[in-house]
Order: structure tokens, then C-alpha cells, then sequence
């Protein structure tokens, strides 16, 4: 299923973006980038490492990557809650899905899989589907 994908690579590589900016552009320490993501101080460590969060290059992908901007700068102004973090977080997943830069992915997980004819991720709303692709 494609959230599947997204869990073990979309999300990773949009965590490890924001980890990045966080600690470079907005200077905070790895333990303030871990505690405003919800995750460990040794995640962050490995997402500004680009030891995790390689799978997709969300920098390439315009959109996606201007909300992230965006959703770093509120993270670290704290003007975001933890509900509109995640509503942001599924946002930039529809939108990397709907370019198509998840189908090779989704491909090395399931090699069955026709990403020619598969349409799942380009139909109108791809978020949270739970549909076999």
C-alpha cells in the first residue's frame, strides 16, 4: 500500500529535511529539533547526517518542498500545533504521490506491481488510501 511506503520512506525524508533546516537555518540544538518533531535527539543526529530520510529527494519536488519550508519556519517560531502538523505532514504526502516520485518505491516493495497502470497515488484525493495498488 502506498502509506506503507510513505511511512518507511516519505516520512523519513520530510522529517530529515525539517531536521536539517531546523539545525542549520534556524540554529536550534538536535534536542529542541527532536522535541518539536516528537522524535529522538538521535534521530535527529542521523536525519542532518543523511544517515536516514535518503529515500526521496523532497527538495526536488517545488511544492512540497515550499510547505516544508513553511512548516519548518512555524515549527520553529512554535505557530504550529501538533494536530496542524500532521495535517501539513499528509498534505505534502498527497502532493509528492500525486507527481509520481513514490512509484519506484512502492515498485521495490512489491515488484508485482504494473507502476505504469497504477493510478492510486494520481487520483484526485491519494491521501490515507488504503487500496492495493
Amino acid at each position: 500500500m502506498p502509506c506503507e511506503v510513505a511511512v518507511k520512506s516519505l516520512v523519513p525524508a520530510i522529517r530529515a529535511l525539517i531536521a536539517r533546516e531546523l539545525t542549520q537555518t534556524h540554529k536550534l540544538k538536535q534536542d529542541e529539533a527532536a522535541r518539536l518533531l516528537g522524535i529522538t535527539q538521535a534521530a535527529v543526529s542521523k536525519y542532518t547526517r543523511q544517515v536516514r530520510g535518503r529515500a526521496l529527494d523532497i527538495e526536488k519536488i517545488e511544492e512540497a518542498h515550499a510547505m516544508t519550508v513553511t512548516m519548518t519556519n512555524l515549527l520553529a517560531k512554535g505557530q504550529i500545533s501538533r494536530p496542524e502538523l500532521v495535517k501539513k505532514f499528509c498534505s505534502i504526502c498527497g502532493i509528492v504521490r500525486q507527481t509520481g516520485a513514490m512509484c519506484q518505491l512502492c515498485k521495490r516493495s512489491n515488484p508485482s506491481i504494473d507502476v505504469e497502470r497504477c493510478l492510486v497515488c494520481m487520483s484526485e484525493n491519494p491521501t490515507c488510501t488504503s487500496q492495493e495498488k
